[in-house]
């Protein structure tokens, strides 16, 4: 048990009724869940008013209420707090309950629309093979030493936050990385967190449909650096035209890269083939294993993160040429000649980056062949982009399913086709199935043409209306491949 006092201190602005003089067995913000001696926060979601189940929490034995009104009838033996937000106070207690793990490790965070699971992938990758204990927080998993957890969320709760970066000291982890989601800034799943090192990766068009317009989705990505203290540092890529705007009020050390224009730390594109990349960095060339422009951008974040966290240049490009991509991240299969690619490209500028790639280092008689299709549920401006997109870098395109949830794939399909230029329609075919439509692209494609399954990547599933049935694209295209010719 821990008393409530320990789990209030350095939370501002609580009004409390009832005894702080008490002990408590646990956190939670799911009614369902509390057990006697348990605090219970009432949050307001999007579907559901925490503060509804208040009273539910009480039966189940709940002795303290966190909450944003006064409940209309309170009980003498229950000890209430009112706070502005219980979003940022259930963050900050789940700290103090794990005794605030983020203090006592250094802890790397990294933003942006897209290179948030490849950089934290490489990174983990780097300081691994550098001897340097670390642990990762990603949308594919959750690493603490040699234990994997899965993830159905990019950034965790604050709860399971706090819960796996205290299991890493437990394991004596000095370095954790970890993606840090737009959402989970704005739904201060992240408050009370101490970073070492922040990182902004780049910010296109994505997440519309929670953050209703770009304006709100950048202010949300500005404020986790507008957060930062001066003890922090942060890392811009300088390229995008929003960097300026997003370090403007940090208090961080700020530094930054770049490939185009100067910047703290630089590197050149020598060579870019299906072999991997060719770099020069500081002068010295390096080969790796990754592929495309896009992951040039990558190994410059992990270069210049390892060298701020104090890892010597030798060292760091040593390491370069050994880092891997992560699963579904350019996942290059070749069979029978076909060059088979899956990516988790699912935003526009993603698609863009991945098939200008392609287009960049394939032969003149290399074939295009891209299956594609979007998330139903989610923004709908990005469906004729990604459509214009496909159409316009790809020989043959193929429509199909994403995760199409409640909405109709069929059309979602057609807000693709509606982005594509007349020119382009007769590349086009539409499969629902996904699986077919991979199977299909493969009996469509011939040696030495290259096959883009774009959208899921990692993924190990497919949701449709509220069900989630198992579905790899890497597996599926593998099989398909081997098949094909």
């Amino acid at each position: 048990m821990i008393q409530l006092t320990e789990l209030i201190k350095n939370i501002d602005d609580l009004e409390i009724l009832g005894s702080n003089q008490i002990a408590v067995n646990n956190v939670l913000n799911n009614s369902k869940k509390i057990k006697s001696g348990d605090i219970y926060v009432a949050i307001k979601g999007s579907n559901f008013d925490g503060h509804d189940f208040i009273d539910d929490a009480i039966k189940e034995g709940a002795v303290c209420i966190i909450c944003e009104v006064y409940p209309l009838s309170r009980l003498e033996n229950i000890t209430y707090i009112i706070t502005k937000s219980s979003k940022e106070t259930y963050a900050r207690i789940c700290s103090n309950y794990f005794d605030n793990p983020s203090h006592k490790l250094k802890l790397i965070g990294i933003t942006g629309t897209n290179g948030k699971t490849s950089c934290t992938s490489l990174m983990h990758q780097m300081f691994n093979l550098n001897g340097l204990k670390c642990g990762l927080i990603s949308t594919n998993k959750i690493i603490v030493g040699s234990k994997e957890y899965d993830t159905n969320l990019t950034t965790p709760d604050s709860y399971h936050l706090n819960y796996y970066l205290n299991e890493m000291i437990k394991t004596d982890i000095k370095y954790c990385f970890m993606e840090v989601s737009s959402h989970s800034i704005d739904q201060r799943r992240i408050s009370g967190l101490k970073y070492e090192l922040a990182i902004f990766t780049n910010i296109t068009h994505d997440h519309l449909n929670y953050h209703k317009n770009f304006k709100n989705y950048l202010n949300v990505k500005k404020k986790f650096f507008d957060d930062l203290d001066n003890n922090a540092h942060s890392l811009i890529n300088s390229d995008d035209k929003n960097s300026k705007y997003i370090i403007q009020n940090t208090k961080s050390k700020v530094h930054t890269y770049s490939i185009s224009k100067n910047a703290d730390f630089k590197l050149k594109v020598v060579e870019n083939s299906f072999e991997g990349l060719i770099l020069k960095i500081e002068g010295i060339e390096v080969n790796t294993k990754l592929i495309g422009k896009f992951n040039a951008y990558n190994l410059l974040t992990v270069f210049s993160a390892s060298k701020i966290l104090k890892i010597s240049t030798d060292k760091i490009l040593i390491s370069m040429s050994l880092l891997k991509n992560p699963e579904g991240r350019f996942d290059v299969i070749i069979k029978n000649k076909i060059i088979g690619i899956v990516d988790y490209a699912h935003t526009p500028d993603a698609l863009l980056n991945v098939l200008e790639t392609i287009v960049k280092i394939k032969q003149n008689e290399n074939s295009i062949i891209t299956v594609v299709g979007c998330g139903g549920g989610r923004d709908r401006a990005k469906r004729l982009k990604m459509g214009s997109i496909a159409s316009r870098l790809s020989q043959k395109v193929i429509f199909t399913s994403d995760n199409p949830r409640d909405e109709d794939p069929k059309s979602i399909i057609d807000d693709m086709i509606a982005g594509v230029d007349d020119a382009d329609k007769s590349k086009i075919l539409n499969i629902v199935d996904r699986k077919e439509a991979i199977v299909k692209a493969s009996k469509v494609a011939k040696p030495n043409d290259i096959l883009l399954v774009a959208g899921k990547g990692h993924e190990k599933y497919q949701i449709i209306k509220s069900k989630k049935i198992r579905f790899n694209d890497k597996e599926i295209l593998t099989q398909t491949l081997k098949m094909a010719v």
